[in-house]
């Protein structure tokens, strides 16, 4: 079956998708599958790339391609330069690939991996696009997916669901340019109090987030600017910037992760009318130059709306508690299982960085609660997933506070495929590791799309084909090599930890070969190895892996992996329980080869 893996795409959450992307491109069954990488760019074309490509550290290292840009002061997206040098899109698509029209889908690949993130991506748009071209796609269908990125939906629907009591205001962009904004200030203060969470309510990836905190009607009204995606800028800030300053300045503007992106609107104000009559800049020079001349002229403070701005923002009560997050997934029959909650520890929110960016969080999973308190986040998690009817997988944040109550938010119906992310840790709690589930998630939603009611034939049909490989491979499981990553070590054993972890994708993947993990602690006077359950791979450090080495499962883990059994049956083999302790020559007998990631130590 050939797998068309769509990744990139419009929204400010391209980058996490690209690395999504290749996630999925490494660690798919490739004795199943026939990955077919699809790079959507930022306006919307489908391109059929070189696999090589994925490996750039980032899209502005590949698109635009960089030997058609001229001026290299920007790192850019291709929307900046379409309409300000002239360079012809198709040009800069054929320099990297060939551009597939919807309706030539079908000549390419059978399904896709949706890997995108944000507006159009995960709200139903491309799911619609797909359906009406009877291409099958993964996760959550129109219905769960719309649901999925609108959070004053989510808010109004759990409440129904939860009666959650949470307290919630949603301020439209036309009614915040109207009020008396102080006023407002002091009213959300009486109704919901303070710290006070604002938020984009479309995006994901924690982007256009904000809390405020103290009673600073200044900082109020930039957090809320700033999630309707508007910056502004006095003459006095402005000249004050150096030439190399101000390229800084505009450089994090472009970048669509912190910054509003590109195209944005100058104006005269934050106003609607005001951003109609206003100047749209494809390009940071652009901005650059028409900033320079209206301060060399004029003192009037300048407003940079993105074109892509938010039309509300959502206004919450600060929950103290616990963060964490919780996977849903279905069996056969349909029926939610949650996975194991993973308690997220940050210094104040969970945001871009934290999430993103090495030492931003720490996780804990599962969560430290009791067990009553954890099994309780499970049910209502599954309750969510079920009454939003999302599909497949989806991932529910949440709270839990210090008097037991729980409230969720934020339901993700495409989850991070980033190598460690939150879902793949806790599949491995129920014994799937990232290949097998990459087939789950595969498998289950060819079961989703046949509830549609379209295209059923050719579903079923796939569908069988699927199961039938699926259980061949099962069956052939005895007979395949087994090759032994061996990593740890005490020179570089967090190094070799990384190593292990693509050495460990690579044989998985391959479909031909059983990865099996060697582990070397101790001293170089008293070495000890242990055969590890896959799942401490996923651990955050060395440390971890230590810490958890001979430790028995947690009860709410034996729990998920008693409810997942048929799962884990269908796609893997049983779970090794702990580490086994191990002499190095028993080991080498067990295996055909292994694999030395850490050197001259045996």
């Amino acid at each position: 079956m050939k797998i068309g893996i769509f990744f990139g795409g419009q929204p400010r959450e391209r980058e996490i998708s690209f690395a999504g992307g290749k996630t999925v491109f490494e660690h798919i069954d490739k004795e199943l599958f026939v990955p077919i990488p699809v790079f959507v760019d930022s306006l919307g074309n489908f391109i059929l790339i070189d696999n090589q490509l994925l490996y750039k550290n980032s899209i502005r290292e590949f698109f635009p391609p960089p030997a058609m840009i001229s001026d290299k002061t920007y790192s850019v997206y291709v929307e900046s330069l379409v309409n300000t040098e002239g360079l012809e899109i198709n040009e800069m698509i054929a320099a990297i690939g060939k551009r597939i029209e919807p309706q030539d889908f079908k000549n390419y690949f059978d399904m896709v991996f949706i890997a995108m993130h944000g507006p159009q991506l995960e709200d139903g748009a491309i799911q619609g696009l797909l359906e009406w071209y009877g291409i099958p796609y993964t996760n959550s269908g129109l219905m769960g997916s719309s649901i999925g990125i609108d959070k004053i939906a989510q808010n109004q629907l759990m409440e129904l669901a939860l009666r959650q009591g949470k307290i919630s205001h949603t301020l439209t962009r036309k009614h915040w340019q109207k009020t008396d904004k102080l006023i407002l200030f002091q009213k959300l203060i009486e109704e919901i109090g303070l710290p006070l969470v604002i938020k984009a309510p479309h995006q994901g990836s924690s982007i256009g987030v904000n809390i405020v905190k103290e009673n600073d009607f200044q900082s109020f009204v930039k957090a809320v600017n700033q999630c309707f995606f508007i910056q502004s800028i006095t003459k006095k800030d402005w000249i004050r910037l150096d030439e190399r300053a101000k390229i800084q300045y505009l450089q994090k503007l472009t970048n669509v992760n912190e910054g509003l992106g590109m195209p944005v609107v100058l104006s005269l104000s934050e106003s609607v009318s005001d951003e109609l009559n206003g100047h749209i800049c494809n390009h940071p020079q652009e901005v650059k130059e028409r900033l320079d001349f209206h301060f060399r002229f004029g003192d009037e403070e300048i407003f940079l709306i993105s074109t892509e701005s938010e039309s509300q923002v959502l206004l919450e009560n600060y929950i103290k508690g616990k963060e964490f997050s919780c996977g849903v997934i279905q069996d056969e029959n349909g029926n939610p299982i949650a996975l194991p909650p993973t308690e997220i520890i940050v210094g104040e929110t969970f945001d871009f960085n934290s999430k993103y960016q090495a030492g931003g969080s720490r996780k804990r999973l599962p969560m430290e609660a009791t067990l009553d308190e954890l099994l309780e986040v499970q049910a209502k998690c599954c309750q969510v997933f079920k009454q939003l009817q999302f599909k497949v997988c989806t991932r529910i944040d949440g709270f839990l506070t210090a008097d037991s109550k729980i409230f969720l938010h934020d339901p993700n119906t495409i989850p991070g495929m980033s190598p460690t992310s939150l879902v793949f840790k806790q599949f491995a709690e129920i014994g799937l590791n990232p290949t097998q589930t990459i087939s789950y998630l595969i498998r289950t939603s060819l079961q989703a799309r046949l509830e549609t009611g379209k295209n059923t034939h050719n579903l079923w049909k796939m569908l069988s084909d699927l199961d039938n490989r699926i259980d061949n491979q099962r069956n052939n499981r005895g007979y395949k090599e087994k090759i032994a990553i061996l990593f740890g070590g005490f020179d570089h054993p967090q190094e070799s930890l990384h190593k292990a972890r693509k050495e460990y994708a690579k044989i998985a993947s391959s479909g031909s070969q059983i990865p099996v993990l060697l582990y070397l602690t101790g001293d170089s006077e008293n070495k000890q190895y242990y055969i590890l359950p896959f799942n401490l791979l996923f651990k955050e450090d060395i440390m971890e892996i230590n810490q958890s080495l001979l430790s028995d499962k947690h009860p709410l883990i034996l729990e998920t992996i008693k409810n997942a059994q048929a799962i884990t049956n269908k796609y893997a083999d049983a779970i090794l329980s702990k580490a086994i302790l191990i002499e190095y020559e028993e080991a080498e007998k067990m295996v055909k080869e292994v694999r030395d990631l850490i050197g001259n130590v045996k």
